[in-house]
């Protein structure tokens, strides 16, 4: 059989263990890691593990799932615990989790964020799920009733993906530009109608990820604490 014409030279099939969902989710996150999400079919995953592609539907039943396996397996790595009675530094604790599995898995990025709108809450898998159920039962914990609990977890998340969004374009999309570039770039703004921009040239120049998501967390959370109070616990 004259040799393939995939892209990566030096790919080896993986040994003739045994499948198990996991390892085949596992592939298919190396996979996506690699070359991104239009790379992951059934037949380009079943090639990366040595088997027929038919034999993954054991594992998978369509594309479609296996991008909900792959969002699953990344949410696992994340560690929520929900009977925590600090809750601001649980969700600090966890934005800055997220945000390291988000520069870790910058491919993955889409199927957090959009990819669960076009499916209903309901019939989203369950491991997608788990670090919402989480959160709201730290959130229940600390005394914050239903709603407000909910309204906490939407202004988090929203936030939270929002940032991480921000720090892939810097990085990831546009990795070469340096910080004379985008001084000058900005500084090539007319003057009058961009003043903000120029005077801020230096300090979007100097992006630090993790200390601008903390800033942030310092206004949401203090702002959340501040509109919703806790219920005090009551002793029995």
């Amino acid at each position: 059989m004259p040799p393939s014409n995939d892209s990566r030279q030096d790919h080896v099939p993986r040994g003739r263990s045994k499948l198990t969902r996991e390892a085949v989710l596992s592939a298919a996150l190396e996979l996506v890691d690699a070359e991104g999400l239009e790379a992951l079919t059934m037949r380009r995953l079943g090639q990366e593990l040595g088997r027929d592609p038919m034999s993954l539907y054991r594992y998978a039943d369509n594309r479609a799932a296996l991008l909900d396996g792959v969002t699953e397996l990344v949410l696992n790595e994340l560690a929520i615990v929900p009977d925590d009675q600090d809750w601001q530094g649980q969700l600090r604790r966890i934005a800055h989790d997220l945000r390291l599995l988000a520069l870790r898995h910058p491919n993955v990025v889409p199927l957090l964020v959009t990819r669960p709108l076009s499916t209903p809450l309901g019939l989203r898998p369950l491991g997608t799920l788990r670090p919402l159920e989480q959160i709201l039962s730290l959130l229940a914990e600390a005394g914050f009733g239903a709603e407000d609990s909910l309204h906490v977890y939407r202004a988090y998340y929203g936030f939270l993906y929002g940032h991480i969004l921000n720090e892939l374009q810097e990085f990831i999309v546009d990795p070469e530009e340096n910080e004379a570039l985008l001084r000058l770039g900005l500084h090539r703004l007319p003057a009058k109608q961009f003043p903000h921009l120029r005077a801020l040239a230096s300090a979007l120049a100097d992006y630090d990820g993790a200390a601008e998501l903390d800033e942030g967390l310092s206004i949401l959370l203090s702002g959340l604490a501040a509109r919703l109070t806790p219920r005090p616990r009551t002793v029995t």
